[in-house]
């Protein structure tokens, strides 16, 4: 069997930055196991995966270890492909997901994603957060599926180097950790070493997390955001009810086939 696939760079307009994805489109579901060896073998943060129904797409997505229930970058991506490569031809794309409909549309020269909004409680962390991230106790951790952990400053969120193997012990999909930015309004990295990736270079669903937060703390509705990792990403992030609007660029890097026997 020959499966098309691409790479996608996201969150960025230029090669060998941002947060790459892989995007396989399909005629008709593969196995399980299929998409989750083929996301294994390309050993990136997440594959997606999708098939057309009707007027929309089922779009699932996959790291090197789980499927997830909801990818930013790599919806971004799949977007990308279908409006640069595959010749969709309309303004909006609508994808079914396990977060339930997404929508990806055109905006000037970028891409604009609507997902859910995720306003995150705030909840006492374990001690061994703080030793992973090697860094204070504090009590401004907040908890869905994901923790987030707020710093003062960009400076401190940069430097952290944590323990991968002691942050491996925290029951959470991922580590967010955000400060107001010196450039942007927040900053953030992303650690999820339970999800098969130590620190994910732009992550589209932890905006949906901390962008209700530093909406209400900065009283902004459209938010500028860097995740500083080595790669580096920018998305604009905007607030409309229970909805996070979120913008960026992407740019295809490869454009291949997989063959699965």
């Amino acid at each position: 069997m020959q499966l098309p696939i691409y790479q996608v760079d996201a969150f960025t307009s230029e090669l060998f930055s941002g947060n790459p994805a892989a995007v396989v489109p399909l005629e008709e579901w593969i196995t399980d196991e299929q998409m989750q060896n083929i996301a294994a073998e390309n050993n990136l943060s997440e594959t997606a995966f999708f098939v057309k129904e009707g007027e929309s797409y089922r779009l699932r997505w996959f790291t090197p270890t789980v499927e997830v229930d909801l990818c930013g970058h790599a919806t971004l991506a799949t977007a990308h492909v279908l409006f640069t490569e595959l010749g969709y031809d309309q303004d909006e794309i609508v994808f079914k997901t396990r977060s339930g409909l997404l929508t990806v549309s055109r905006e000037e020269d970028k891409l604009m994603m609507n997902f859910p909004a995720d306003d995150m409680p705030q909840a006492d962390a374990p001690d061994v957060l703080f030793r992973a991230l090697g860094i204070k106790k504090t009590s401004k951790t907040y908890k869905t599926d994901d923790w987030m952990v707020l710093l003062d400053t960009e400076e401190e969120v940069a430097n952290l180097q944590p323990d991968m193997n002691m942050l491996n012990e925290v029951q959470a999909r991922g580590i967010i950790v955000t400060a107001p930015g010196d450039e942007v309004d927040f900053v953030s990295r992303f650690f999820a070493p339970q999800s098969g990736v130590d620190e994910d270079p732009v992550t589209g669903s932890a905006h949906t997390k901390s962008t209700p937060y530093w909406s209400k703390q900065l009283g902004e509705k459209v938010l500028s955001a860097r995740q500083i990792s080595k790669r580096g990403g920018n998305l604009i992030c905007r607030m409309q009810g229970d909805r996070v609007e979120i913008l960026g660029h992407a740019v295809t890097y490869l454009k291949g086939e997989i063959s699965i026997g």
